[in-house]
């Protein structure tokens, strides 16, 4: 089994998953991810944390997809958080998952404030025969991938450059609710979407497949406020190309493809038209 928080389920996650992966079928055991049902910042220190790369539930699916057989979500309160180390390897990993085998990778650590390390893990593992595997850190550019670097590549706009090191588009899910409904009156719908649970990519617009009722729609997805009419609240707005219909009260899953430009205000309706054509344009040619 691997355990860990696994926000977003990045390469070096999914890295661990595939060592798991082998070593399940070396044991003739299954391969197992244990996370936990929230961050444990999101307790221990509220007032920084920041919202997850993915919900739970679609860290517990990409979990399943990239090699887990089972995937166990350890409730996270305080009595967890605050047992020691040797605590938490004798009664969750020892007594509770009788593990057989751990799979780390190079900065894991577990107990009371992160009281234990990757040592601490071998050495507790040696007592009562659990065997420990490490796996090195998966690099690109030269620099291990983690989810606050994933994070922080989203929050700039960098949307292509966390698909990288996701190994798949960034996804938002969000239910549409009523806006001003001014993309009508121009030609360009837009979705409006709240309730979003995860990260919200950085302010611009964005190239995007969305997702509704199992069919993929090329979209151009606004992200910011709407200066041009003067408007500073700071909102999520989708233009399905090709969709016509009312979306109100769905769902939607968008998964983010490129960052097309700035948000910007412009002189007048007009010009911000032709530039919403040109920005139907370039999604046409990146998403099919």
């Amino acid at each position: 089994m691997t355990i860990g928080n696994f926000d977003g389920v990045h390469l070096g996650h999914q890295a661990l998953l595939s060592e798991v992966q082998r070593q399940s079928r070396s044991a003739r055991g299954p391969a197992v991810a244990v996370t936990f049902s929230q961050h444990p910042l999101s307790i221990l220190r509220p007032e920084a944390f920041q919202p997850e790369l993915t919900t739970l539930q679609q860290r517990v699916e990409l979990l399943a997809e990239h090699g887990a057989d089972h995937v166990i979500v350890l409730e996270t309160s305080r009595d967890l958080l605050n047992l020691s180390a040797r605590a938490f390897f004798e009664q969750i990993i020892r007594d509770r998952l009788r593990a057989r085998t751990i799979v780390e990778g190079f900065n894991f650590g577990f107990g009371h404030n992160r009281e234990g390390s990757i040592e601490t893990l071998q050495s507790l593992g040696r007592e009562v025969g659990v065997n420990i595997v490490l796996v090195p850190a998966f690099l690109m550019d030269g620099k291990p991938v983690s989810s606050s670097r994933v994070r922080n590549e989203l929050l700039a706009g960098r949307v292509a450059v966390a698909r990288a090191m996701l190994g798949r588009c960034f996804r938002l899910s969000g239910v549409v609710k009523p806006g001003q409904k001014r993309g009508q009156t121009i030609g360009f719908p837009t979705a409006n979407l709240a309730d979003v649970a995860t990260l919200v990519p950085g302010d611009g617009v964005y190239a995007a497949t969305v997702l509704h009722e199992g069919k993929a729609w090329p979209a151009a997805v606004n992200i910011g406020a709407n200066p041009t009419f003067g408007e500073q609240t700071r909102k999520i707005e989708a233009h399905l190309i090709g969709f016509h219909g009312d979306l109100y009260g769905e769902q939607l899953d968008v998964d983010f493809v490129e960052r097309l430009r700035d948000t910007r205000p412009f002189a007048g309706v007009e010009e911000l038209t032709t530039q919403l054509q040109n920005d139907v344009g370039r999604v046409k040619q990146m998403v099919q």
